[in-house]
């Protein structure tokens, strides 16, 4: 309790007895003022910093969510364990404005929050799109460079093409995430992994370093490193970069921020392409190994996944390099189907599987080889245009044979470019692209047009109508819209949804 007036008066009264009671009074009542005045000075200028602190936290929080609603995640875990250790429970300052709801809302590039607390986040997205496809302006046969004839399956069909959901989000801890996806592609009905249930989960220890295992691609190319599905081209590659990338396997990998702009992903797989292959398939040894490094050097980011297009509109030049590097052992019986659902086959520039029975003709077939490859890549982006190129090289060598083949090693070379620009921002979006393969049995290539128009004016739905014109395509399966041995022209017409 605050002293009374008497008490205050007594006291003095003791301590000064040769003053009398009025001037103690007076003198005292004097000091309490001005103690009193400082004293509510001293508490108006808290009162205006802590409306200030309260006015530039709200801010930074509202900025956090808005970029990042992982960052703000683990800034409100943060924020709960501090405060727990404060010896003062001091009350929540008023919110500046109505909070973000935990659940039921869209974030763009984590689809729809399904539920979100302290203990956890699960969000669902999807990939999906219906497509109309002619293959009628191909030629109806192909023959390889050893005098082998085929014919080509020429489709003009409609097809609800592909249905990808992904589950995914954190749990207990920001920094432990997970995902969980199933992924099929209808055009493969029956086929070997038409239908993948999937994932992997990791730990965020820090920027720099973030650790996963399950299933993952390898990251070796562009279109490999986690850039779909944002690509000019709607879920297919050039033939270049079909040709020589990897794919998807089981593995554990490694990834994070080096500087501001240099980034990187370290990957130990089973092979270069697990999906349709089982277990007793591998042959039992990790060694599949892939690396990639990118740098972005004049904006420290180069949009939504890295990915191609400036859909984004860069009001400033932003450029990316990168390199990659794989190598793999890979088994003749470690090879998914030739219409496995997303395979990486190894090839020859004609289109013939090395692991195929005799296929040099000289009656010998390889049963391993050693597969590795390099790629080199660049772009700009900036207000609306882009430029993207990549250049290939791979090694095929270390060859297991039963008879005889005429080589002991292959060497590849090819090369990709794509450019784009945004007709109308937001809207509408033309693009070109060619790619090309050098080898020792042809050198195919092919050239692509196409528009793409986002009626709704965001990125999420999408129509993409495409020319692609072949040069005896090395690669294909049922899932693309190009067969191995593809001349001619090919026309599709795609609805996409991804969100």
């Amino acid at each position: 309790m605050k002293p009374s007036l008497i008490g205050i008066l007594v006291t003095a009264a003791l301590l000064a007895p040769g003053m009398s009671l009025a001037e103690i009074s007076d003198k005292r009542a004097e000091e309490i003022a001005k103690e009193l005045a400082a004293l509510k000075a001293m508490k108006a200028e808290l009162d205006a910093q802590s409306r200030e602190f309260e006015r530039r936290i709200a801010s930074l929080e509202s900025e956090v969510s808005e970029a990042s609603p992982e960052s703000a995640a683990i800034l409100s875990a943060e924020a709960r364990r501090v405060e727990s250790q404060s010896p003062e429970k001091r009350p929540p300052p008023k919110p500046q404005a109505d909070p973000k709801p935990e659940s039921g809302i869209f974030e763009p590039g984590k689809g729809f929050v399904l539920a979100r607390d302290e203990w956890g986040e699960l969000d669902i997205s999807a990939f999906t799109y219906a497509r109309y496809l002619n293959q009628k302006g191909l030629d109806e046969t192909y023959t390889d460079s050893f005098g082998r004839s085929s014919d080509l399956d020429l489709r003009n069909d409609l097809q609800f093409q592909k249905i990808t959901l992904n589950f995914k989000g954190w749990l207990f801890d920001p920094r432990f995430r997970y995902l969980l996806y199933a992924w099929t592609s209808n055009t493969s009905q029956g086929d070997p992994a038409q239908v993948v249930l999937g994932g992997n989960m990791g730990f965020q220890f820090d920027e720099a370093f973030n650790l996963y295992a399950g299933i993952g691609g390898l990251p070796s190319t562009r279109s490999t490193n986690y850039t779909f599905p944002n690509w000019l081209k709607n879920d297919h590659r050039t033939i270049a970069d079909e040709f020589f990338r990897g794919s998807y396997t089981t593995g554990i990998w490694a990834s994070g921020k080096l500087a501001k702009g240099l980034e990187y992903r370290a990957m130990i797989g089973n092979n270069l392409s697990q999906l349709g292959v089982n277990a007793a398939q591998l042959d039992g040894d990790l060694n599949t190994l892939s690396g990639a490094l990118w740098w972005m050097p004049t904006t420290g980011e180069y949009g939504p996944g890295q990915g191609l297009g400036d859909y984004e509109y860069h009001d400033e030049f932003a450029t990316l390099f990168g390199v990659h590097f794989t190598h793999s052992r890979e088994d003749a019986q470690g090879q998914p189907g030739t219409e496995g659902f997303e395979n990486s086959q190894l090839r020859l520039s004609d289109g013939t599987l090395i692991f195929r029975t005799d296929p040099f003709m000289t009656g010998g077939d390889i049963r391993k080889a050693t597969y590795q490859m390099a790629a080199v890549n660049g772009g700009f982006k900036y207000k609306g245009w882009s430029l993207e190129a990549e250049v290939y090289q791979r090694w095929l060598d270390d060859f297991v044979t039963t008879g005889p083949i005429p080589v002991d090693s292959i060497d590849d070379s090819g090369f990709q470019i794509q450019g784009s620009a945004m007709v109308i921002p937001n809207k509408l979006q033309a693009y070109a692209g060619y790619s090309q393969i050098f080898g020792d049995y042809g050198d195919p290539y092919d050239i692509t047009v196409g528009v793409n128009y986002f009626p709704l004016g965001r990125r999420e739905l999408r129509l993409n109508f495409q020319g692609l014109y072949l040069n005896d395509s090395p690669v294909g399966y049922s899932s693309v819209p190009f067969q191995v041995g593809a001349n001619g022209w090919v026309f599709s017409s795609d609805l996409i949804l991804a969100f």
